[in-house]
């Protein structure tokens, strides 16, 4: 979701110099440690939120967890680093963490100047619009001439600056370190609308002390695919983030859940089944992991489907469609390569 200012994007660039010299074991080094350690949202609904004991959930959470059931053979064994926008990129390419899972958007800029691998989308977004009720908007197009509360350092203010240009209207730019930030700064009348993510406008909706007073627009204006980051040099480390959430879908698409997972380990004749479980074949080996790595991940945390649906779909308070989200084969663009 998020992109850097110019001075950031010169600091980060010095930082990829830096992640050169990061130790590029980075299996070894979670295996020693005894733990992960993932940057996470500093608090989004749905992706990445502790509660008041702070036992951290969200989908992109789940993520840093099936790596550590995969890794470690326990999901639970994760520390989580809250980062802003600005502060994440940096934070990996300095080996302060050994995964970034935030609601990030991958881009060629990104993924070709920072030092830095998206390991996959596990959510695919776009940016919209949310405002209040009482301004009597319908669509993105009426917004001329409003003043949009928005968070810095992020490709949210690049996309918003290209559509009002793009259609010839003016607005008033309030900006935003974190996204507490920018929803008190909409809530408290700052603003005339608000502008992110669609899934981060649905979940910072629900945190509003009068979620029906506002209203999210119809109209998408960006492509955000979100997704896990590791840094680049460490082939081994890249291939573990990439397969354990490709498990996470590919159970989901076998029929495999933390329900069933055991008996289907135990009676299944899918070879394809069987292979994902360990049962059969050296997958494990090849990514230098124990047998039963994607076994671990679906009992501990489930497939991606249970994943989503309790953070972000029909049994959490965003209630969020699958959409885009959807299964290849259910019409959507959630889609593993073959385990074998």
């Amino acid at each position: 979701m998020k992109m850097l200012s110019k001075i950031a994007i010169s600091t980060l660039l010095v930082a990829s110099t830096m992640a050169l010299s990061v130790n590029a074991d980075t299996l070894h080094d979670v295996q020693s440690r005894g733990y992960l350690k993932c940057g996470v949202n500093t608090g989004l609904p749905g992706f990445s939120s502790a509660d008041q004991s702070g036992k951290w959930s969200g989908i992109d959470v789940d993520v840093c967890r099936a790596v550590a059931a995969a890794v470690l053979g326990d999901a639970s064994k994760v520390k989580y680093t809250p980062l802003t926008a600005k502060e994440r990129f940096a934070a990996l390419q300095s080996g302060e963490i050994d995964i970034l899972s935030r609601n990030t958007t991958w881009t060629e800029t990104r993924d070709s100047s920072l030092g830095l691998n998206f390991a996959g989308v596990n959510f695919y977004d776009g940016q919209a619009f949310m405002v209040h009720k009482s301004l009597g908007v319908k669509h993105a197009t009426e917004l001329s001439g409003a003043s949009v509360c928005v968070q810095s350092g992020t490709t949210t203010e690049l996309n918003l600056a290209s559509y009002f240009k793009s259609h010839g209207m003016t607005y008033k730019s309030v900006s935003y370190d974190t996204t507490a930030q920018v929803r008190n700064g909409y809530e408290s009348g700052r603003c005339d609308v608000m502008t992110s993510d669609s899934s981060q406008l649905h979940a910072l909706q629900t945190t509003l002390k009068n979620p029906s007073g506002s209203v999210i627009l119809p109209e998408i204006i960006s492509k955000e695919p979100l997704g896990p980051v590791v840094r680049q040099g460490d082939d081994v480390w890249f291939n573990i983030v990439k397969w354990s959430y490709n498990a996470m879908v590919a159970a989901e698409e076998r029929g495999i859940t933390s329900k069933n997972v055991d008996k289907l380990k135990a009676t299944s004749k899918d070879p394809a089944i069987r292979r994902i479980l360990g049962v059969e074949g050296k997958l494990g080996e090849n990514l230098h992991l124990k047998k039963d790595w994607a076994y671990n991940i679906i009992k501990q945390v489930g497939n991606y489907g249970e994943s989503y649906k309790r953070n972000v779909g029909m049994d959490s308070p965003l209630k969020i469609k699958r959409g885009l989200n959807a299964q290849w084969k259910d019409g959507g663009l959630q889609y593993s390569p073959p385990f074998k």
